[in-house]
Order: structure tokens, then sequence, then C-alpha cells
């Protein structure tokens, strides 16, 4: 009999497509889940699972804590699929966490909050062990500054400008509700957490605060661009390998 599993999650996203399951391409997360998962369940269709995940990272992002869901035909336990996924799952996918739930849970459309984190690498070393994981910065922003314009950015809103899909054609409202920066030594690193983001909308908020952190906007700008629904008004998107989803809220 079929049950419902929620999994959590964590990947280095470096060497992958990203999240979502693509046509052509091996090198996804969802796509190497679901090999493992297939060739486990009592079925044996290797095409029949569909794992839900609670949200679609990009291309070179990371996850520490990623949710996700499936129906499955399997006679093992929850530590049993947990040891099998992560006996045959790459070194840098882990399954942390396998616990059977309710059939009407669902990762994405339960998800009421989420948070991530970008880190940023300032200083005259190297970040040697932590390369893949950061975005190195050629000098160091006024993160005061910074945390003035994020003040304007709290709050529910249309963040249209901050959208790297512009041809969306669904609400592009959301609710971010905390943006830390925080700095330790030679790191920055820039917390939100809301009900939901828009495609690549971390990275491009987090472009946009270094663009103020540099001088290039000041802080009272970032409320215009806002307003303007215009992603041209934004900064850059920042790149991806600084990015990581940390926790899903249920």
């Amino acid at each position: 009999m079929k049950r419902n599993y929620k999994f959590i999650i964590s990947y280095d996203g470096t060497r992958y497509h990203g999240w979502e399951r693509q046509p052509g391409k091996d090198a996804t997360i969802q796509g190497k889940l679901e090999t493992v998962l297939n060739k486990m369940a009592v079925s044996g269709d290797e095409t029949a699972i569909n794992l839900i995940g609670a949200g679609r990272t990009d291309a070179g992002v990371h996850a520490r804590a990623m949710t996700a869901n499936a129906f499955i035909d399997t006679d093992m336990s929850e530590e049993e699929i947990q040891n099998y996924m992560n006996e045959y799952l790459p070194e840098d996918i882990s399954v942390n966490e396998v616990k059977v739930c309710s059939d009407r849970f669902h990762s994405r459309y339960n998800a009421i909050g989420k948070t991530y984190r970008y880190t940023c690498w300032c200083g005259n070393s190297k970040p040697v062990f932590d390369r893949k994981y950061v975005t190195i910065l050629e000098k160091r922003p006024d993160t005061e500054a910074m945390r003035a314009a994020a003040r304007h950015l709290l709050g529910t809103h249309d963040f249209k400008s901050f959208c790297g899909n512009t041809k969306m054609k669904k609400s592009t409202v959301r609710c971010v509700d905390t943006i830390n920066i925080e700095e330790s030594g030679s790191y920055i690193r820039l917390y939100f957490h809301g009900n939901g983001f828009l495609q690549n909308m971390v990275r491009i908020l987090t472009g946009t605060l270094l663009e103020v952190g540099y001088g290039n906007i000041r802080p009272d700008e970032v409320k215009d661009i806002l307003d303007a629904c215009d992603r041209q008004k934004a900064g850059p998107t920042a790149p991806p390998q600084g990015l990581a989803l940390m926790k899903v809220d249920y």
C-alpha cells in the first residue's frame, strides 16, 4: 500500500542543474532522488514516483534542509528507507530524516515560510575550504547602509522588480518579514525569511543590497525600485554558490 513520506534533505548544489527534474539533464537533485526511490519501491517501475519539493532551488544553489514528500509503495521502515537512500545517493546529497505523514501533506502547498542564507566573503585571505559556498566580494560593503535599505523591503509587497522570470503571469506579491545582515570576521551573511520567494528573488535582493553597500544605490532608492515593478531597476543577480535554503516552516 502506498503511503506518503516526508523527507528532510541536504545537498551541495555545485554540480547540479538545480532541484527540478529536466528533460535531457541527468544532474538534478530531484532526478537523483527519484532514481533511487523508484529502484527501492515495490512496483519496480522506474518512473512511477514523483518527489515533490518545497521549492525549486536554482543551479548551483545549496540546501541545508529541503523538505520533500512522495507516495511510495514499500515494505521498508522509515529508517531502512533513509539508510537505503543514503547508500545509493551520491555523496553530495543526504537524506537526514524520513517520516510517514498524512496523505494530505504537500511539501510545497503546506509550507508557510522559508529561511534562506546568502554568504559573502570579504577578506585578505582566500576561503579555501568554503570556496564553493560563498561569494567572494572585491571590497567590503557598508552593511549599515544595507540594513537601512533592507527595512524598505520588509512586509507584504509586489516583488516583481526582484523576480528573475520577467514573463511570470502568477502573482508576484510576497511577504518578507525578516532580513538580517550579520558580520563575523571576513564573513557577511544575509538571512531572509518570508512566506515564499520568487525565481531568483533572494539572489536579486542580495545583489541589490550589495549595490547599496557599494554606494551605487541609495538606501531610500530601494523603495522606488520595489514600487517600479521592473526587473531592470533592481541590482544584479548575485551568484548562486553563496545561497542556501536553511529551513522550511509548516
